[in-house]
């Protein structure tokens, strides 16, 4: 099998899918098999891809950065999914997302705008971009339809530091990164010896260089660096720490905020007969069976990454393929035949 997966992944070198690639699986004890391919910069082939390259998360922050601290305050009582915000949320009580709940916003079902175009409706100031999206009018009633948009996370990171009373950075690194020893995951920008082993990724047209070390995601870099959608790094080795402790969290010696009951909860379907199913910001992998009971988050940028308590398995698969494209097949084929690879035979090795 891991023969197998290197010849994919050179694979998509060779085919210009993406510069590089590193990848890993494992299960609750750890990392089972990894391995890199590539570079980090075409013009730079001296440069190889490596096991400590960091890549910009992309959404994959809606993962390590919401979903787990929108878990710890579940845990700890502070938040209930099906309360409707404008109960708890001042900022939004005399607005339509007051009627709308975080188990919706966590299902893509809150009936909130598709877009998150920040700068475009909002302007750039931070407070005037954070009160535009609290009083936007819905786009549909809640619970109506599955729609997945950015703005979920954006609201859900917002209504993380209101309950918290400490920005998202800081609660994401307290409650998860911190205790779980994911030393390298951080937001952006990338103090200079981390930008240094950090994947670039699309070319910037007002400099002329690809983006290195600072979030790919624009409306991400007007907030300052860090919000719900997008703006963390991070490493082959922290993600397998990541999804390790969702298979097992005893397997840390300090335990993060969120524990194994909100991780159950979110690995299951929670939107009824309303499709594309969708969980708690995890989804079912596309082609994946029931059997195997996949779930999948990605990012733009060209992460991703798998996990199945069914079988106890977990993959990473990260590249930069947005160095040069935005075309997502390219890079959705290799990832359906990753998962395919790593998954379909999972009760066989």
């Amino acid at each position: 099998m891991i023969d197998r997966i290197q010849a994919l992944l050179d694979e998509g070198v060779r085919a210009k899918v993406y510069p590089g690639a590193v990848w890993a699986v494992g299960d609750s004890t750890g990392i089972r098999a990894s391995g890199s391919t590539g570079v980090l910069n075409p013009d730079e082939p001296e440069h190889r891809m490596r096991l400590d390259t960091v890549f910009d998360a992309a959404s994959l922050t809606k993962i390590l950065a919401v979903w787990s601290s929108i878990g710890a305050l579940w845990e700890d009582g502070r938040l209930d999914l099906d309360d409707r915000l404008g109960t708890y949320w001042p900022e939004v009580t005399d607005h339509e997302l007051g009627r709308v709940t975080a188990r919706q916003l966590l299902t893509h079902t809150a009936g909130v705008p598709l877009r998150a175009q920040l700068k475009n409706q909002y302007g750039t100031d931070h407070g005037d971009i954070r009160r535009g999206v609290l009083r936007e009018p819905l786009h549909r009633p809640p619970g109506e339809a599955v729609e997945y948009t950015d703005r979920a996370a954006l609201i859900l990171g917002f209504l993380a530091e209101h309950l918290s009373g400490v920005p998202l950075d800081q609660l994401a690194t307290a409650r998860t990164w911190h205790p779980l020893g994911m030393n390298t995951t951080r937001f952006g920008p990338l103090p200079t010896e981390i930008a240094a082993r950090c994947a670039p990724t699309e070319l910037d047209q007002n400099t002329d260089t690809h983006l290195k070390g600072v979030a790919h995601d624009f409306s991400t870099r007007l907030l300052g660096g860090f919000c719900g959608i997008a703006g963390a790094f991070t490493v082959l080795d922290d993600l397998a720490i990541f999804l390790r402790y969702i298979l097992d969290p005893t397997a840390a010696d300090s335990p993060a905020g969120f524990g194994p009951d909100w991780s159950a909860q979110s690995l299951t379907v929670q939107t009824g007969g309303l499709e594309p199913a969708r969980g708690l910001f995890w989804h079912p992998a596309p082609g994946s069976s029931n059997e195997y009971d996949v779930w999948v988050h990605y990012g733009f940028t060209g992460t991703g990454m798998w996990i199945s308590p069914t079988v106890n398995r977990w993959a990473v698969l990260l590249t930069n393929k947005l160095y040069y494209t935005r075309d997502r097949q390219p890079l959705a084929d290799v990832r359906n035949a990753f998962r395919e690879l790593l998954f379909s035979s999972a009760e066989k090795n």
